[in-house]
């Protein structure tokens, strides 16, 4: 199969944002920057990506949307809920985690991660930075971030990190993101990111 026509049915198979998958209609406000941000945390840890989701929408479901609906809930609401996803290897860990991040999230973004970006001002790395102070958020949970955001954060796009760009390798496709946009037309870059990482993580 040629590379375009390889493009074509990895983005009809996989052509959907880990936000979306979770439920976050993605938009520059602060509850669903604060809801990627946790997706972003529980998809960087060494599980499985449809566990990560399916916790996001357990957090969700439960009302913990908010920086301030996080850190009000119990600890012991926060494992349940994880629990609750199948998020069980990582979940006491996590749960502190996510209060604890909370907790950053308001003391100095104002429950606003809008502030962060206003901070980084256009600068990848100062935003990278930033990402990475909240706990939970390494190098990988700063990548999920920046490759979704992009949807409303132009100044990120395109984002095409280490991990789709092995999802390229992986397929045979042009492993320069400029390539890889071109071929991909029209397409949304968070969308095009997301389909090269399933490609990476694909057993099939």
């Amino acid at each position: 199969m040629s590379a375009p026509r390889t493009l074509e049915a990895l983005l009809k198979r996989h052509g959907t944002t880990y936000a979306a998958e979770a439920g976050i209609r993605l938009r520059d406000t602060p509850q669903p920057l604060y809801q990627l941000l946790v997706l972003s945390h529980l998809l960087s840890a060494r599980i499985r990506a449809q566990v990560a989701v399916a916790a996001a929408q357990a957090l969700f479901s439960h009302g913990l949307r908010t920086p301030r609906r996080m850190t009000d809930a119990t600890w012991q609401e926060r494992v349940d809920a994880l629990g609750e996803g199948g998020y069980r290897r990582y979940d006491e860990r996590t749960a502190t985690q996510l209060g604890d991040g909370a907790q950053l999230v308001l003391d100095e973004y104002g429950g606003d991660l809008r502030r962060l970006r206003r901070k980084a001002d256009g600068d990848m790395d100062t935003l990278r930075s930033g990402l990475r102070r909240f706990p939970g958020i390494g190098p990988a949970g700063a990548d999920i971030f920046l490759r979704e955001v992009q949807t409303v954060w132009p100044e990120a796009s395109p984002y095409l990190d280490a991990k789709a760009l092995q999802g390229a390798e992986r397929l045979g496709l042009p492993t320069t993101p400029d390539k890889l946009l071109r071929m991909a037309k029209d397409e949304d870059p968070a969308v095009l990111a997301a389909a090269l990482v399933r490609g990476a993580l694909d057993k099939g």
